[in-house]
């Protein structure tokens, strides 16, 4: 029902009220919920750090952050009454920015643990290789494959910063929007209309990170414009 073919395109409309635009920050126990709230901050937008499914509903884009393992994060997503919320907001087309967890729990499953993840992107998350140091820990460059008004601005292969020991195996090569190597060629950001996700943490990757939050925001409310 809530397959990732049937996401929506981001709406184009310009929003007057885009410094009170209310950006909702998925708040199911993971960490760094603070530093993501900071990033929507200095852009000007009003983020609402929340576990409440109206106001995620409400809002006019939805961050999906997390650290973390996914078994405990499921097992708070189904506690606080958020996995149809996300889905709900996923199936909507509701502009939704998935980070690191955020991004691994999309998928199907995880070797991580036996919990089953949302199931709205086909595939599993895999450990990484045994031959590298994990958790893949520090700065890594991300080769794009096609152009994302998310990353405009940015330069192919630029460096972000990782920190994590599972990477998402999207079955739909079409979703890999960019990969990194770290032992294996991975995934490291996938998008597909209104949804974008990274293994990375945008927040933590300095000034470059932070344009990526600032062009998701501006996509979102429609003042972005040509890119």
């Amino acid at each position: 029902m809530y397959a990732v073919e049937r996401l929506m395109d981001i709406g184009m409309q310009s929003d007057k009220q885009m410094n009170t635009a209310k950006i909702a920050i998925v708040d199911y126990g993971a960490s760094n919920l603070r530093s993501v709230a900071k990033a929507v901050e200095k852009f000007g937008y009003l983020p609402i750090v929340t576990r409440d499914s109206v106001e995620i509903l409400q809002a006019k884009a939805v961050i999906f952050p997390g650290q973390g393992a996914s078994a405990p994060a499921m097992n708070n997503l189904d506690t606080s009454g958020l996995v149809d919320t996300v889905k709900e907001v996923i199936y909507r087309g509701t502009p939704f920015f998935g980070i690191c967890l955020g991004l691994q729990l999309l998928l199907e499953s995880s070797q991580e643990g036996p919990n089953d993840c949302l199931g709205l992107v086909h595939g599993k998350v895999k450990m990484l290789p045994e031959d590298v140091k994990r958790p893949h820990m520090g700065w890594n460059q991300v080769k794009l494959r096609n152009k994302h008004p998310v990353f405009s601005g940015v330069d192919n292969e630029s460096y972000f910063y990782f920190v994590h020991s599972y990477y998402a195996d999207p079955e739909d090569d079409d979703l890999i929007l960019g990969t990194t190597n770290y032992g294996v060629e991975f995934c490291s950001v996938i998008a597909k209309g209104s949804l974008i996700a990274t293994q990375f943490h945008p927040e933590k990757s300095g000034r470059t990170g932070l344009k990526l939050y600032e062009n998701f925001l501006a996509l979102a409310t429609g003042t972005m414009g040509n890119y």
